[in-house]
């Protein structure tokens, strides 16, 4: 299973071992998300996204990217992560509102096993609602959650296809982040490429067709719109030190560099049946 970020304990769901588990929900507690400063989005989300978060492309050097939402700007800080545990923007990436299912890839095989962090604070909940009914079926919840699950791997393989063209294109190149705050040196993140428009602008007519019959050409100027959100991460930041009033050992924390988060697992995956 690959790298599944604020995942600390993910389980197999079995309906023999799990058939009398409930599942409450956090009422708008994302805290199992807050030490997490990036995450991997589906390219359907961009337009979203662009709204409030940088959109960047991260990966292992030379090899594929993937996009991801920049939540913050030091190691294990996500700035939109309330002490509370409010979600301070206004759209939650699906990446988030998935949890605690998420889905792991069979080896070999399109078909996936569904998984459930036994970490996730409302499990057991008397108060919570059941996974399967007594005869085994899944309940409603269940039902709505891997629909949920299932359209998501879908969303990841499009936006898998949409990078895989980008690369072949040539239009992504390395860029570092700047995060420039008040009266402080500039925060420099690296790590990350972004889509060059001038390479963008130097395609043929033929190839800007099929980006934008494709819908990867929205994607793509709704990417480079969100890049004007780097600065609203440092407006975050400064707001949040000032608050708890931080000294100078808080502030030796912040990161040089980003950390690239490890895409969302199962790339490929079709419901069981």
């Amino acid at each position: 299973m690959a790298t599944l970020l604020f995942y600390q304990r993910p389980v197999p769901l079995n309906a023999d071992v799990h058939l009398h588990t409930r599942v409450g929900a956090l009422a708008g507690n994302f805290g199992f998300s807050a030490q997490t400063n990036s995450i991997p989005l589906a390219a359907v989300e961009f337009f979203d996204t662009a709204r409030e978060y940088p959109i960047a492309f991260t990966g292992k050097e030379g090899g594929t990217l993937f996009p991801i939402a920049l939540l913050g700007v030091r190691q294990n800080e996500n700035l939109f992560v309330a002490a509370d545990g409010r979600w301070e923007g206004r759209y939650i990436p699906a990446f988030v509102r998935r949890y605690p299912f998420v889905l792991a890839e069979k080896q070999d095989a399109e078909d996936f096993n569904v998984y459930l962090d036994e970490a996730y604070p409302g499990l057991g909940a008397e108060d919570g609602e059941r996974l399967f009914t007594d005869e085994g079926e899944h309940t409603p919840l269940l039902k709505q959650a891997l629909e949920f699950l299932s359209n998501y791997q879908g969303e990841i393989k499009r936006t898998r296809l949409f990078v895989e063209r980008l690369q072949a294109l040539e239009l992504l190149i390395p860029r570092v982040l700047e995060v420039v705050r008040n009266n402080q040196p500039p925060m420099v993140l690296q790590g990350f490429s972004v889509v060059d428009e001038q390479r963008l602008m130097a395609l043929s007519d033929a190839q800007l067709l099929e980006l934008a019959r494709n819908g990867y050409l929205a994607w793509i100027y709704a990417h480079l719109m969100s890049l004007g959100n780097v600065s609203s991460l440092a407006q975050r930041l400064d707001a949040r030190i000032g608050s708890v009033q931080a000294d100078p050992a808080a502030e030796a924390k912040a990161a040089p560099e980003a950390i690239a988060p490890a895409p969302a697992a199962a790339a490929t995956a079709r419901r069981k049946r």
